[in-house]
């Protein structure tokens, strides 16, 4: 409250910015690095698939180039966002359940480095230095702040894996392919503990509590992802026939997989939106998985399911990219910003300067 018996004069408006300096931009949402892991996911797939069958190499790395495309054009909308739009940029990070795919630029940076590996090493260990380094430093602050308690469980949903498990899991993968072993066998273990914890929350919030609004339930296609992404980390990490560790986790996945099919009517009464990418990380990684097992020697049972675990993720790959593209072409994919008025200016204005005089800023 100002101390002067006069009253304070309204500030002038500043100009509203001329409508041929006012441009558009896509305001990109943290959930659409979505998209990354299940493209190069795809990539990985088929590049494993050369190894094994003999499949055409340039479709694996055409996928590679596809998916690190995205990225980089995700990475500077994303951060033309935070520069235009710091708001919606910060209302983000505040978010519960949004805030969660943030950990997705670091994981997706590490994958991309994976797809460039084959071409240049040192810029493979700079963006996977990069990654892992981003993809740490969220997990330490967001899982910090979950263990401060006060979370509704409304807001418990798979997208928590994202920030400890998937990164972990990825993290080892790199390692593993940059000549650490050691290093992704710290990572995978970080990963695999995290999963445990976080899907015993995950499930008790499943079974107790009100069912996922609509919007939310094609992010249930994320449970696939832990089991999955897990046995493909296992087998990079480790030498040798594949073992027990890896048929116990590409069984987990197969079963959350019959789960999530069992659940599709259910889950695909939400329209199609960006939001089902969730499926495609653990879709790719439960056909990556038996092709690297037989690699390393299994001609059992992995052997007679890769080949229809293969043509399903390429299925799926096809279908959300069809329906993303028809998305894009509507003009439905991305939010747009509403247009500022004179009127919502000085409103705005108004509200911002008191603020100010009652020090809230």
């Amino acid at each position: 409250m100002s101390l002067s018996p006069f009253p304070t004069p309204p500030l002038p408006l500043p100009p509203l910015p001329h409508p041929s300096r006012r441009k558009w931009y896509p305001s990109v949402p943290a959930s659409f690095f979505g998209m990354v892991p299940g493209i190069v996911g795809l990539g990985g797939t088929w590049r494993a698939a050369h190894r094994v069958w003999g499949l055409p190499l340039w479709v694996g790395e055409a996928l590679m180039l596809t998916g690190t495309l995205v990225w980089a054009v995700l990475i500077v909308l994303y951060g033309r966002k935070w520069r235009a739009a710091p708001e919606a940029a910060r209302r983000e990070v505040d978010d519960p359940i949004q805030c969660c795919f943030i950990g997705l630029i670091g994981v997706t940076t590490s994958l991309v480095a994976l797809a460039v590996l084959p071409y240049s090493r040192p810029f493979a260990q700079a963006l996977f230095g990069a990654g892992a380094l981003f993809t740490l430093g969220f997990a330490l602050w967001r899982t910090g702040g979950l263990w401060q308690g006060g979370r509704d469980h409304q807001t418990t949903t798979p997208v928590l894996y994202l920030p400890t498990v998937a990164g972990a899991f990825v993290t080892a993968i790199g390692a593993a392919a940059l000549g650490g072993p050691d290093w992704g066998q710290l990572a995978f273990g970080a990963g695999v503990f995290s999963w445990l914890a976080i899907e015993s929350v995950l499930l008790h919030r499943l079974y107790t509590v009100s069912p996922l609004p609509l919007a939310l339930r094609p992010v249930l296609g994320i449970q696939l992802a832990p089991p999955t992404v897990g046995a493909v980390a296992y087998l990079s990490v480790t030498t040798g026939p594949p073992g027990l560790a890896a048929h116990l986790l590409l069984g987990y996945g197969l079963l959350q997989a019959l789960i999530l099919l069992r659940l599709l009517p259910w889950i695909t009464r939400q329209p199609f939106a960006p939001s089902y990418w969730a499926f495609s990380f653990g879709v790719t990684a439960l056909a990556t998985a038996p092709l690297e097992m037989i690699e390393r020697g299994d001609s059992g049972v992995a052997a007679l399911l890769a080949p229809f675990l293969f043509v399903a993720a390429n299925l799926v790959l096809i279908l959300l990219t069809v329906a993303t593209l028809r998305l894009a072409a509507q003009g439905r994919l991305l939010p747009i910003p509403a247009k500022t008025t004179h009127a919502d200016h000085a409103e705005n204005h108004t509200e911002n300067h008191a603020d100010h005089a009652n020090g809230i800023y």
